[in-house]
């Protein structure tokens, strides 16, 4: 892993196929301890096995979580407040 940081910009709310989840998981697994990730979601992290497979979303969000600062934002989503005013 060479990259100083990784961004995954919105995690969908939506199910996805395991080799989907899989594929996040090894992201994840792969910058484990290096490199930073930033990662956004409108879902928890606790409700990420609503999403995937769940001992894939439980390894996934252990190591997303290790060493990790949480960022909890509440209030209405940046892209809907522009959408429904007309600037999105």
């Amino acid at each position: 892993m060479r990259a100083d940081l990784i961004c995954i910009d919105g995690i969908s709310p939506l199910p996805v196929a395991t080799e989907t989840a899989e594929a996040l998981y090894r992201v994840v697994d792969a910058a484990y301890e290096r490199p930073a990730i930033a990662l956004s979601s409108n879902l928890h992290p606790a409700g990420f096995d609503e999403l995937m497979p769940k001992t894939i979303a439980n390894a996934t969000v252990d190591r997303l979580l290790h060493h990790a600062h949480v960022v909890l934002t509440a209030g209405d989503s940046i892209c809907l407040t522009q959408a429904t005013t007309g600037k999105g």
